[in-house]
């Protein structure tokens, strides 16, 4: 049989490409998303959103964290049908509260095909009709009862809402003797604001997450007939999103706040004289942990 003769540098070269090649082995997924993040060029990425609590909330986060990669980002408030309609088109990037599957049926029924959903901001959206603690009456059949001390009122929020289209379901259902204000978010806070400290009665259409949860002691009015259903708050793209951007898409998969957390950022923007952008920017520098673990490969 024939020897082999081996030289030093032969053996060398030999143990060099056995260690490249098991250091690319166990460099795994986690480094070849990082590698992918890296290489993936960072555009111009748009997202939509809301005028509602959490909606200022998760967008000025998402767009913080955003650029300090790299990424230009600009933000844009709209009502929902727009939003919808928007990012169906392809004209918008993202959206990070989507309220699924049933508060935006009706949206997602006609625009559902043109969207992905990557993922969820927060995973427990409630919503229904809410009164102060100091309120006697506990389910919503009871408000007939009491109907003139609310005025025959449920203060609500935009038109445009799912929660508007389920309280005038409720209002029908129940056979409910008041009628639903349409107002804004920020209305619909003063207007609780000025019942509750004068301890008045009043009934709102209420949902979490929401920074009002945290500054008033309230509550949800039993639903038997089950009108208000539960939801997520779902992060949703346009068709082609994940794979202009990757990197982005898989962080979206990721990203997702708790009710304390959320409750913190909503505070710290509503308490603040400063821009949301400015607060979020703080509270991304001080969750930096959490955050960059939304990062895939990190």
């Amino acid at each position: 049989m024939k020897k082999i003769k081996f030289n030093l540098r032969t053996v060398l070269a030999l143990l060099i490409g056995v260690s490249i090649i098991g250091l690319t082995a166990c460099g795994g997924a986690g480094q070849k998303e990082g590698e992918e993040k890296a290489a993936e060029e960072k555009g111009e990425i748009s997202i939509l959103y809301p005028n509602w609590a959490e909606g200022i909330a998760f967008t000025n986060l998402a767009k913080v964290m955003l650029e300090d990669e790299g990424y230009d980002v600009t933000i844009t408030p709209l009502e929902p049908g727009p939003i919808y309609a928007t990012l169906a088109k392809g004209d918008a990037d993202l959206f990070f509260d989507a309220w699924l599957p049933h508060t935006h049926s009706d949206y997602w029924e006609k625009y559902g095909d043109k969207l992905v959903k990557l993922g969820e901001s927060f995973s427990n959206g409630t919503t229904g009709l809410v009164v102060p603690q100091y309120v006697e009456i506990n389910s919503i059949p009871e408000l007939n009862d009491v109907a003139k001390k609310f005025d025959n009122e449920i203060i609500g929020i935009g038109s445009g809402a799912g929660i508007h289209r389920n309280t005038e379901k409720a209002i029908k259902e129940y056979n409910l003797d008041l009628e639903q204000v349409t107002s804004s978010g920020p209305a619909m806070v003063a207007s609780l604001r000025k019942a509750y400290n004068s301890r008045e009665p009043i009934v709102i259409t209420g949902w979490k997450p929401h920074h009002k949860w945290a500054n008033f002691d309230l509550k949800y009015l039993e639903d038997p007939k089950g009108v208000y259903p539960k939801d997520v708050c779902a992060i949703l793209s346009r068709k082609g999103f994940e794979n202009d951007f990757p990197t982005v898409a898989k962080m979206c998969a990721n990203f997702n706040l708790k009710e304390t957390q959320l409750y913190d950022l909503m505070g710290k923007i509503k308490e603040s004289d400063q821009d949301a952008e400015v607060v979020a920017k703080e509270w991304y520098n001080n969750h930096k942990v959490l955050v960059e673990s939304w990062w895939p490969g990190e």
